[in-house]
């Protein structure tokens, strides 16, 4: 499955009224009041999602902006009451300065970038002057508590179209997720991402996942492409990154202007896909051990040649990737290898990026 960039809550179950309409007593003509009540219930619930669907969008948008960078569209959360908004990584690409539009006014107001942080597709630009009236920093959520089944909303600007929402579920959590990169590579591998079938189109990207209790729970990012489509998205398979490390992320720049600790683990090594005698890809080839890394701690070498990681077999440098995104530094884990031929593992403590 390949998976591109998008740039270009606990819900309240339904099912209230229906207990009511259960306990109708009996007497004459209790039956035909029973009917009525329960015939009326399914459109009472109706009216009850549709409720919260507009609570959230009211509460939400105004913490929603469009952001022009250069060439490119995308969405962008109001972090905090100093101007702060958090997007991903390649909506900002390498600009410096930001269109940013808002829902309370026509005006663009103009931002500039603090720090983007490609690994974990993030970054936090500033507005240049206050919040205008009208704009509020979002809510955010905790990760830990979202649920698969989970109704939620997607905000942000498809196609340009900004203040555009769209709904669906969690569909999955704990995902990671390679994307391509702009040059045809591989670009950010992210874990623990947040599956919706909420629909996200390009202009997404940067924007909010929410539930309804109007908190963020994660940064919709990117969108399944089909083989069968050619360049097209996949429907109802997006991506998010979850609030934990948006908020991990995002907290660091605001404070420091850079990330210090990025919780994701790390081997210490540069490497690149091997092929077999058949042409498929076999392994990653250790190029360089950084010093004093995980890898270099464990006696592996330049020219080992990585098959397994754990309960991961490694095969191209996206699944080491991958295998990694998964895991904490201080994880220990098992790293089969091959050197001069011969199968060899040693016990690795992982590093940090």
């Amino acid at each position: 499955m390949a998976v591109r960039p998008v740039c270009r809550g606990r819900g309240r179950p339904a099912g209230r009224l229906l207990d009511r309409a259960a306990a109708v007593p009996a007497g004459p003509g209790a039956q035909a009041r029973a009917t009525s009540t329960q015939a009326a219930a399914p459109r009472r619930q109706a009216d009850d999602l549709q409720s919260d669907y507009q609570t959230v969008i009211k509460n939400v948008l105004p913490s929603v902006v469009t952001i022009e960078a250069g060439q490119g569209l995308g969405s962008g959360i109001v972090y905090d009451g100093e101007g702060h908004i958090v997007t991903n990584a390649h909506v900002v690409g390498d600009e410096q300065t930001f269109r940013v539009t808002v829902a309370t006014r026509e005006q663009p107001l103009t931002a500039k970038l603090v720090s983007s942080y490609p690994e974990q597709d993030l970054a936090v630009i500033k507005l240049d002057r206050a919040l205008p009236e009208g704009v509020r920093p979002a809510r955010f959520g905790n990760s830990s508590e979202v649920e698969v089944g989970q109704i939620v909303l997607a905000m942000g600007s498809p196609l340009g179209l900004s203040g555009s929402v769209t709904q669906g579920i969690v569909s999955a959590i704990g995902r990671t997720v390679s994307a391509d990169g702009s040059d045809g590579g591989t670009g950010a591998t992210i874990g623990n991402m947040v599956q919706t079938s909420a629909p996200i189109n390009p202009g997404n990207s940067g924007g909010a996942l929410v539930n309804l209790d109007s908190e963020v729970i994660g940064i919709p990012t990117l969108a399944a492409a089909d083989p069968e489509l050619g360049a097209g998205m996949a429907s109802g398979i997006g991506f998010a990154i979850p609030v934990s490390m948006v908020q991990t992320v995002a907290g660091q720049i605001v404070k420091y202007g850079e990330v210090r600790e990025s919780g994701r683990a790390a081997l210490g090594i540069s490497g690149r896909t091997v092929l077999d005698d058949a042409y498929q890809p076999a392994g990653v080839a250790v190029e360089r051990v950084l010093e004093d890394g995980a890898a270099a701690a464990a006696g592996l070498r330049v020219g080992d040649i990585i098959t397994r990681l754990g309960g991961d077999a490694i095969t191209t440098i996206t699944s080491l990737l991958e295998a990694l995104a998964s895991r904490k530094p201080g994880d220990e884990v098992t790293v089969r290898y091959l050197r001069e031929g011969k199968a060899r593992s040693a016990t690795v403590t992982l590093g940090e990026m």
